[in-house]
């Protein structure tokens, strides 16, 4: 595993973000482990979070796009943290771009987008924190294929949960084949079991015995084929 997923998992507990017990997902799901990329509210979190994202699509897609698209709401500080990293790591401006939830009607900005507007043969690069049911990107692929002529590069997300979508494959899959376009995560669930199992993070271990067995019990029962 490259050294910035371990740290990013690692990050991630310690920014509260991802968080291990008894939770109700919105699927009605219970699950052992939660995320919550709203718990990154610091600048310093937040320019680490950035960076990230910035490996991540670098490693997986390259430099060859111009734009980062965020869904409202909390794509949108994900897509600007992530193009000033990009800017940063690597010498490439990137543009970034959201939709928002109810287009305004006046000023020099009017629309459906927020940031930069979308324009012809624009490559894009869509940014989300976690995709559970890919109904994100049921309501923001369109307006993004509608805006202008472009081609979504891929998605990137933080983590890859790794459990069934509306079928039998990962929601990161059924985007894939519904759309056409290629989907990753920074890291996946199975990255961060071999990361955190019987591993101390800021002096404690995270991931014990009892733990692993009930995220397994939970991929016994909901994980993707």
């Amino acid at each position: 595993m490259e050294s910035y997923k371990q740290e990013f998992i690692e990050f991630m507990v310690e920014s509260n973000v991802l968080k291990f017990g008894d939770f109700t997902l919105k699927s009605g799901r219970k699950s052992p482990f939660f995320m919550n990329a709203g718990a990154y509210v610091t600048g310093s979190q937040l320019k680490r979070l950035g960076e990230y994202y910035a490996k991540a699509i670098h490693d997986t897609y390259g430099d060859d796009f111009d734009v980062l698209f965020g869904p409202a709401y909390k794509g949108i500080p994900l897509s600007v943290v992530t193009a000033i990293a990009y800017s940063e790591l690597y010498g490439k401006e990137i543009r970034y771009c959201s939709d928002r939830k109810e287009a305004k009607d006046h000023g020099a900005d009017k629309g459906g987008l927020l940031g930069s507007p979308l324009k012809d043969g624009d490559r894009v690069i869509m940014i989300e924190d976690v995709t559970t049911s890919g109904k994100s990107m049921e309501e923001t692929v369109p307006k993004v294929k509608g805006a202008a002529d472009v081609t979504i590069v891929g998605l990137m997300v933080s983590l890859n949960r790794m459990e069934r979508g509306k079928g039998d494959k990962c929601a990161l899959d059924e985007i894939q084949d519904l759309y056409g376009f290629p989907t990753a995560a920074i890291v996946s669930m199975a990255d961060v079991v071999e990361c955190l199992y019987n591993k101390e993070c800021q002096g404690k271990v995270v991931i014990d015995d009892t733990l692993k067995a009930a995220i397994d019990a939970y991929y016994e029962q909901y994980g993707a084929k």
